[in-house]
């Protein structure tokens, strides 16, 4: 679903684009009417609080937004939702805590489009919402259901005349600070400063490399050389990677997993106070406390990994849709240990831990099989679920794993 350009000026712009080739950020829906909430926001210094994600889009969204709005003058902070806790996206209690706060406004990054009750709740309250996400638009039959924000930028939207919907969160951002500070007349060069988190964003959220991705990722990784983020500069180096020669493997593989792994094992907010903090040796302290933590998850995973392997060669040989319980892995790598599972035995995979309610899980697929169809069919097990075609979550009662495993087969 590419509303973009063709043939010839595609391929010229694919190995020669420049940055003068991103997408208008006018073309995003609601742009305009979030530039002027927001704008008002600022200069009435209303309190605004950014709420982001766990996985690093979110991280890098979270910290795009906040370098802004502070740069404007706000009166601004944040809140990253725990994963094992709260699990994904913007929740009630995140809402109730904001109205004790006396937040007036409230901005998401890559989260918010399916929080329909919660920005209910929000407005019930008199607070206003800006939703900034990426994912895709939850349906009511065959209408969008869009939460009643007062303004919801989300490529995904059926009648978001953008170019390209396949960007991440944190470009989602970026965009939406390219315009509030061209309104506000800072410098683009100060812009242009926060490019490197976007591509970091785009490649860890693992988006397409495509079109404006593919230039976002390409100036962002020569970018992160010159970088005035102290904690990216320590976390490359105690990486012992070279921070002029990055490639979108290290972003994919060694820096992204660290940005990541705050959030899986512990909170995400390490790896954002990380990238916030100016003294040299508390950043220190926190990218060695990231490069430690990832070390914890890969031996986690490979532990994991292991006993899935052999659980479905003792038993599930003649699956289609491989269903595997490992009741003491921690939950945030059920997705990691699937994504395993699926490459060993090329069948789509579930990894179901043991929750504090009831077991969760996550699911990844193959081309051939639509996951969240097949979780929809059998919807009346499932406690929770969301995904796409290629990769699911889901909360199910420990007793209905075996049926849950017998009709997806």
């Amino acid at each position: 679903r590419n509303r973009g350009i063709e043939g010839e000026a595609a391929i010229d712009r694919y190995l020669n684009g420049t940055l003068d080739d991103l997408y208008d950020p006018m073309l995003l829906k609601d742009m305009e009417r979030a530039v002027s909430i927001l704008c008002e926001a600022v200069d009435t210094g209303k309190k605004i609080r950014i709420v982001g994600d766990y996985d690093i889009d979110g991280v890098c969204s979270t910290y795009i937004l906040l370098q802004a709005f502070e740069r404007l003058g706000s009166d601004v902070d944040f809140e990253i939702p725990d994963r094992i806790k709260d699990g994904y996206g913007i929740n009630e209690s995140i809402i109730e805590q904001a109205h004790a706060d006396g937040v007036e406004v409230i901005l998401t990054c890559d989260n918010g489009i399916s929080a329909f009750h919660q920005v209910e709740l929000a407005k019930k309250y008199g607070m206003t919402v800006v939703i900034t996400d990426h994912h895709e638009v939850p349906l009511d039959g065959e209408k969008e259901k869009i939460p009643p924000a007062d303004a919801v930028i989300d490529p995904k939207q059926a009648d978001c005349p953008y170019p390209f919907p396949e960007i991440c969160g944190a470009v989602v951002a970026y965009k939406l600070v390219q315009v509030l500070y061209a309104r506000r007349g800072v410098p683009q060069m100060e812009w242009l400063d926060l490019l490197e988190f976007a591509a970091i964003a785009t490649v860890g959220d693992v988006m397409k490399l495509q079109d404006e991705n593919r230039l976002i990722v390409k100036y962002g990784l020569k970018k992160i050389g010159s970088t005035k983020n102290t904690g990216l500069r320590m976390l490359v180096e105690k990486n012992n990677l070279d921070i002029n020669n990055l490639s979108a493997y290290h972003i994919g593989f060694v820096i992204g997993p660290c940005l990541n792994a705050g959030g899986r094992l512990k909170s995400a907010k390490v790896a954002l106070r990380m990238l916030l903090e100016q003294d040299p040796d508390r950043v220190s302290g926190l990218a060695d406390e990231l490069k430690e933590l990832n070390d914890v998850r890969k031996d986690m995973t490979a532990k994991g990994e292991t006993e899935a392997i052999e659980q479905v060669e003792r038993f599930y040989m003649s699956d289609k849709v491989l269903v595997v319980f490992l009741p003491e892995c921690h939950e945030s790598l059920a997705g990691i240990i699937a994504g395993r599972l699926r490459e060993h035995f090329h069948k789509p995979s579930f990894v179901l831990t043991r929750g504090e309610q009831s077991a969760k899980g996550s699911g990844r697929s193959i081309e051939a099989y639509h996951m969240y169809q097949g979780l929809c069919e059998v919807s009346d097990l499932l406690v929770k679920f969301g995904g796409h075609p290629m990769a699911a979550g889901l909360s199910i009662e420990e007793s209905d794993i075996d049926e849950f495993r017998r009709r997806l087969n």
